[in-house]
């Protein structure tokens, strides 16, 4: 599988690839060529986005064809070297943020994980009886109204509110680190899961791209793989359950909006995500981006703003729908991944993006960050 069919010949994708005995390089995808469109004026992700005019910028920028896509995607493996061709994340020195509990489903599924206090064993009867209490009452509920206020009574009284509850239907939402920057992995990497987990899970969603100025500027997908029994134990736990080595996937590109790719392009799209398991196992879910309980760009506004800014932008995951309930090793223990499992995330315009599951500490360490790109620029002639 590609990481890109594209069916509209006009969308802009860019991003960064690993080449042999050169290091990091922004590209543009044109077609099926690969074109390193690095430059002094262009070193970086970060410098394109903070161009007054990206979308014009990237389209204009001269660049050399290095390879095709059907190359790339066949030299980015989850055994690829160190200095091998592949894919990498397109984040480069933006900070990686996430924003939690933004769908109804995830919110129900969360209260679970809190009851069950991480036990997959006690979550399917916890299941049957939130779902007695809560029903569909969150199904269309906007946070911080006077609904949702309702809601929140009647939750309290049945002794089920929670701090998931709390960040979901209430003004504020959850905006986490998922990682530092340049420690997402790419297209075809291993996703690493800390080795004290039983129960987990990855979690399809679209990552937004955004500058210093606050503007958003594109779209890509993302796997921000979750340990369900570490939260679940205590939310105090959320640094230990999200940010571990390779937790953290992005790609394959950036698709920057233009008049055909808007953010109202981002609020209605479908997401499919199918793992499959050397065990025969094979799990298919979606996540609809209609059924956000909260507005993209207000997630955005309560990241950035005059109360926190970022130099450098971000990168910010939306959240998902998608909570994997069926039933894996286990009656009534759901769903855990599997060494070895295959995660391919998918959405029309955006591609797909296809990484493996290990442990994280059989996934190579993350060594290369900020500093590690200063002196590789720096030698190149570059800044």
């Amino acid at each position: 599988m590609l990481p890109h069919s594209n069916p509209t010949p006009e969308a802009t994708l860019v991003g960064r690839i690993w080449r042999p005995g050169i290091g990091p390089c922004l590209v543009r995808l044109d077609g099926d060529r690969v074109v390193d469109i690095t430059s002094t004026a262009l070193p970086t992700l970060h410098a394109l986005l903070e161009t007054p005019d990206p979308l014009d910028t990237a389209r204009a920028a001269p660049g050399t064809p290095v390879t095709t896509l059907a190359e790339l995607a066949g030299s980015s493996s989850p055994d690829a070297g160190s200095d091998a061709l592949r894919l990498l994340a397109p984040p480069d020195l933006q900070a990686v943020k996430a924003s939690g509990v933004t769908f109804a489903a995830s919110m129900v599924e969360r209260v679970i994980e809190e009851q069950a206090a991480g036990d997959p064993d006690r979550a399917a009867a916890i299941r049957v009886r939130v779902g007695r209490v809560i029903g569909d009452s969150l199904s269309g509920i906007v946070p911080g109204s006077p609904k949702a206020m309702q809601v929140k009574a009647v939750l309290q009284e049945e002794g089920l509110w929670s701090q998931y509850l709390e960040v979901g239907i209430g003004p504020d939402a959850e905006v986490f680190t998922k990682c530092q920057p340049m420690a997402a992995v790419g297209w075809g990497a291993r996703v690493g899961l800390h080795p004290i987990s039983s129960w987990n899970n990855p979690e399809p969603e679209i990552v937004l791209a955004i500058n210093s100025r606050g503007d958003i500027l594109g779209a890509t997908l993302g796997n921000d793989v979750n340990l369900r029994d570490v939260e679940g134990r205590s939310a105090l736990l959320l640094g230990k359950a999200k940010d571990n080595n390779a937790s953290c996937a992005i790609g394959p590109f950036l698709r920057l909006f233009d008049a055909d790719f808007t953010l109202d392009t981002v609020r209605a799209a479908e997401l499919s995500m199918t793992v499959k398991g050397s065990d025969g196992f094979i799990l298919d879910g979606r996540s609809s981006m209609a059924q956000i309980s909260r507005d993209p760009a207000s997630i955005v506004a309560q990241t950035i703003g005059r109360h926190h800014q970022y130099p450098d932008g971000f990168f910010l995951f939306l959240g998902t729908m998608f909570a994997p309930i069926q039933d894996r090793d286990a009656t009534g223990q759901g769903f855990t991944h599997h060494q070895g499992d295959v995660v391919t995330i998918s959405e029309a315009a955006l591609g797909s993006l296809r990484n493996s599951v290990f442990l994280s500490t059989d996934c190579p360490e993350w060594k290369f960050g900020t500093a590690a790109l200063m002196k590789n620029l720096a030698k190149r002639g570059l800044l």
